[in-house]
């Protein structure tokens, strides 16, 4: 059966099959700490309380039609008092488009600015370029990174790729690494769009960034975010930013998420996000609009709910840097933003007790699953080699009484290899 070219070229989540794995193990009983999906479990993070009665009041008073394609107004007014508040940055209601979380928005952007053949340029590891690239017929240009600079993209990595590009592809604090640019590393990567500009014909289009801050909101131990236009306000419009309430409020399956940026940008993307459908529920819009307002409760929420975050996440780095001091061949980055920990074990080339060699970090996988109880994604599910031996560990699935008591199934599936 003949299906399309672009159908026949997609590829299915790596993490969704791992994720398969881990529940028919769960479904047979065994004890799985699953920190594979970039998602919560809405038991140990449910969403703030306050939104759950917004939302609820919304439903009570039949807010129940179809949103305008571009946002409910009271939100998007919200978002952008909120923008300026957090950022600094000055965006009108014009210039935001509402969706059902950030991948419409993505998928969106990628529409209005990419033909067949464009070159989209993203560092690696990172999610999902590579298969909105696949959408658009992009030519798409991963640039790998490395553990020196915590898999973050430098303007030296970066710089021999962007002519001729149309979309550079950023994003901070990163999925899946949960790291984050330096302040100089953007403003060197800020400088080269700028260059690169000015050195084009009008008759040529210009280079965009695309900059998911979806986790701006989760940083940690003093940890700063930056944004592009913050650094350097001419890029303003040359910049469309990605965010929402998907991970700074665990509210995932909430699903509103926002894009800002130039006018002229955004009334494009409102247009396919329409016609594809892909807007927010109307109820949760105007929850969010109203919770956005509600400074103190937002606050409130936030601070537990980052300490809360932090907490697992220093387990993990402690557990993990614990194991690296008794001997064992791991590493870990120390935690700066979102719900990831970045994890090295080095074990590729190693023989299973069942006589399996270890070939790929797919393979490692799947090993630690099944005698470790521990779910984790390897770097390649984010477009990086399979050979690479980094891994991310996601804690918004499990208890920190999960990690704790995974650690030293770790250990002793570690231990038996040789």
């Amino acid at each position: 059966m003949n299906i399309s070219k672009i159908a026949s070229t997609l590829e299915g989540s790596e993490i969704i099959k791992i994720a398969g794995e881990i529940n028919e193990l769960k479904r047979q009983g065994h004890q799985i700490a699953n920190l594979t999906i970039g998602d919560f479990d809405s038991n140990i993070f449910p969403i703030p309380e306050k939104l759950t009665e917004n939302i609820m009041d919304a439903y009570r008073s039949n807010q129940t039609n179809y949103p305008p394609a571009e946002g409910v107004a009271s939100l998007r007014e919200s978002i952008s008092t909120f923008v300026k508040e957090k950022f600094g940055l000055e965006y009108s209601a014009k210039q935001i488009q509402v969706s059902g979380g950030s991948r419409p928005l993505i998928y969106g952007l990628f529409m209005s600015l990419i033909d067949p053949g464009d070159r989209v340029v993203y560092p690696t590891p990172s999610w999902n370029n590579n298969h909105y690239c696949r959408f658009t017929g992009a030519t798409d240009v991963p640039v790998q990174t490395s553990a020196e600079n915590n898999f973050m993209p430098t303007a030296a990595d970066i710089k021999p790729h962007l002519k001729g590009a149309t979309l550079l592809a950023l994003c901070s604090p990163l999925n899946p690494t949960g790291t984050m640019f330096a302040k100089k590393d953007l403003e060197e990567i800020c400088d080269l769009v700028i260059e690169e500009n000015k050195s084009r014909p009008a008759s040529e289009k210009p280079l965009y960034i695309m900059y998911d801050q979806i986790y701006s909101q989760l940083t940690f131990g003093g940890q700063v975010h930056y944004d592009p236009v913050s650094l350097r306000p001419e890029l303003k419009d040359r910049v469309v930013y990605i965010d929402g309430i998907s991970k700074c409020l665990a509210a995932t399956g909430v699903r509103v998420g926002w894009a800002f940026g130039p006018e002229h940008v955004i009334s494009k993307m409102k247009t396919i996000i329409g016609h594809v459908g892909a807007w927010s529920p109307k109820p949760e819009q105007v929850a969010t609009g109203q919770f956005l307002a509600q400074k103190a409760d937002w606050d409130e929420f936030l601070v537990s709910y980052k300490a809360k975050v932090q907490k697992s996440l220093d387990a993990l780095y402690n557990g993990f840097m614990q194991l690296k001091s008794d001997g064992f061949a791991v590493q870990a980055i120390q935690p700066m933003g979102a719900i990831y920990l970045t994890i090295q074990i080095d074990y590729l080339g190693k023989t299973t007790p069942a006589g399996d060699v270890l070939k790929t970090s797919s393979d490692l996988v799947f090993y630690l699953i099944n005698e470790a109880g521990a779910g984790l994604v390897p770097f390649s599910a984010f477009s990086a080699d399979p050979g690479m031996n980094w891994f991310r560990a996601s804690v918004g699935g499990c208890s920190l009484e999960d990690i704790q008591a995974m650690l030293p199934r770790i250990r002793v599936a570690l231990s038996k290899l040789k």
